[in-house]
């Protein structure tokens, strides 16, 4: 049977204070017909582990947030990166899953080692360097037990050919990677540069918890220092 393209749905987080919901709400509609597809309730939930993180100082890069919302079909462009202080959409694009997710839909995520699967969470961007698949940037789990063994994985942003404009055209979705968020050969540099070492990625999922989705102290961040 064709994997189903109805998306899981999404929770609203319950903590989250007015002011910090109208603040993501008016980013979304900054973010204009090219985040249309970014479900509201994913980005509320990217910018709420994106401020913590700030808060926390687990994350260096400001104003820039990845987000993966890996429910989504991978013959769709499912990667956003965003300047929030512009309120602008800096580069979207398609992202591989893991192959043992599943193929069309990814319907299973695991950290575990040599499980090929997505893990899903929030991460830290690290430092780059070439490897097989040339320019690479390493990224650091920042969820425990969700996707913490993503550098024990060798869990990196790399170019893959499977994900391809013409790969895409022929197979009608990308290939499956070994549970690497792998990147387009035209984009994965401009995406590797734009999200810097120290940044923020956000891979979204069925299932997902995490200790960052905490509204309140969202709020009290965005309060001190905006998006910075």
């Amino acid at each position: 049977m064709p994997d189903s393209l109805a998306l899981t749905p999404v929770a609203s987080l319950e903590n989250v204070p007015t002011q910090l919901h109208a603040a993501v709400a008016e980013l979304h509609r900054q973010l204009g017909p090219e985040a249309a597809a970014l479900r509201p309730e994913v980005l509320e939930r990217a910018c709420v582990g994106y401020l913590n993180l700030r808060q926390a100082g687990r994350i260096i890069h400001p104003g820039v947030l990845a987000v993966a919302d890996m429910d989504m079909p991978s013959s769709e462009p499912r990667l956003w990166v965003l300047d929030l202080r512009t309120g602008i959409v800096l580069h979207r694009s398609p992202v591989a899953h893991g192959r043992g997710s599943g193929q069309l839909r990814a319907r299973r995520f695991s950290n575990t080692i040599k499980s090929a699967c997505t893990a899903l969470g929030f991460y830290r961007t690290q430092d780059t360097y070439q490897g097989k698949h040339g320019l690479s940037r390493r990224l650091r789990g920042l969820d425990a037990g969700q996707n913490d063994n993503a550098l024990r994985r060798y869990v990196v942003l790399h170019s893959a050919d499977y994900v391809s404009r013409a790969y895409l055209q022929r197979h009608g979705q990308t290939g499956n990677s070994r549970g690497c968020p792998a990147l387009p050969p035209d984009q994965y540099r401009a995406i590797i540069s734009a999200v810097g070492e120290g940044g923020c990625l956000y891979l979204s999922g069925p299932g997902l918890e995490s200790k960052w989705l905490d509204g309140a102290g969202a709020a009290r961040q965005l309060a001190a220092q905006g998006w910075r």
